[in-house]
């Protein structure tokens, strides 16, 4: 008796563990489209049954215990597996999961991280400002790419990759920081950024990115694109034609005349005639200002002209 006690503690406890590990390695669409083709595929098995044992067929009476239940078993797991596979183009699966779940949706809010802007970095501290609301959404093939740029042989890639892991953790030990790792994936997609793409669709989630030509595919379908360089470019400060500023010529310009030199938050200043105080700081006034994807432009002339 307490041998027997103890074995169905044991296998009580090996299924909550199972039942544990599910409910949070699974979408729930994935799961209901699991449990829907599950009683679908039984419902056909049975039916398929009552049809075999219409003929009265002496192979089907005498071997009634093993075709019956294989046919249940066939039948459940074929047509569940068809549900599992074919979940994103079964449309009723939609209407009843955005039903079930239209409050918690209205209150959680996706946004999903991209390669490129986990290695940036900056996501890290606009978490910590506060103004990024929900959860934030790692993918796992997310994951494998930073690995692998982590374990590149080339030394730059390398240690962007391992800025790249840097973030996350620190995300991750940060309490006020919502994270959340994504096991689904989609085999038969093999690019990236068509992945995520594909993710925001079913999470109906925004896509954090600073990468251009991310920024472009999602939003040809349809999806939410924040883009932290377009933030960035948002929060410097605007300058005016007949500003005076001052700024180090660091290096030579596209023009033979001209130097660069930049501001504190990184935005480039082209100086007419700058050429000859190279490597000195002078006194400027903006004479045109010009905004392009890449960020902002700041043409100026020597105060002394």
């Amino acid at each position: 008796m307490i041998i027997s006690g103890g074995i169905a503690a044991i296998v009580a406890f090996g299924i909550v563990i199972m039942i544990e590990y599910v409910s949070h390695s699974f979408q729930p669409r994935l799961l209901f489209a699991a449990l829907t083709g599950l009683l679908t595929g039984l419902i056909m098995g049975h039916m398929l049954v009552k049809g075999v044992e219409s003929f009265q067929l002496q192979f089907v009476i005498q071997y009634a215990g093993i075709i019956k239940p294989l046919l249940y078993h066939l039948c459940g797991f074929a047509v569940m597996m068809f549900f599992i596979i074919n979940n994103e183009e079964i449309t009723f699966l939609d209407k009843i999961i955005s039903e079930r779940g239209k409050e918690s949706d209205m209150q959680i809010a996706y946004k999903i991280l991209d390669t490129s802007v986990i290695i940036d970095g900056r996501i890290a501290d606009i978490c910590d400002t506060g103004f990024l609301e929900g959860i934030l959404v790692i993918p796992t093939f997310v994951l494998n790419e930073l690995q692998m740029i982590a374990d590149s042989a080339d030394s730059i890639k390398r240690n962007r990759g391992r800025r790249g892991l840097d973030i996350l953790n620190k995300m991750q030990k940060d309490q006020s920081i919502m994270v959340k790792i994504s096991d689904m994936d989609f085999k038969e997609i093999p690019e990236v950024d068509s992945k995520l793409v594909k993710l925001a669709k079913v999470m109906k989630a925004k896509v954090i990115t600073n990468d251009f030509n991310l920024n472009k595919v999602a939003e040809f379908h349809g999806v939410d694109v924040l883009n932290i360089n377009q933030l960035s470019n948002a929060l410097k400060p605007i300058v005016l034609p007949g500003e005076d500023m001052r700024v180090l010529l660091i290096k030579e310009g596209k023009d033979s005349n001209q130097a660069i030199g930049y501001l504190d938050d990184g935005t480039m200043v082209v100086v007419e005639n700058g050429r000859r105080r190279m490597n000195d700081e002078v006194d400027v006034t903006v004479t045109s200002v010009l905004q392009t994807t890449a960020g902002r432009m700041i043409f100026t002339r020597l105060r002394e002209d």
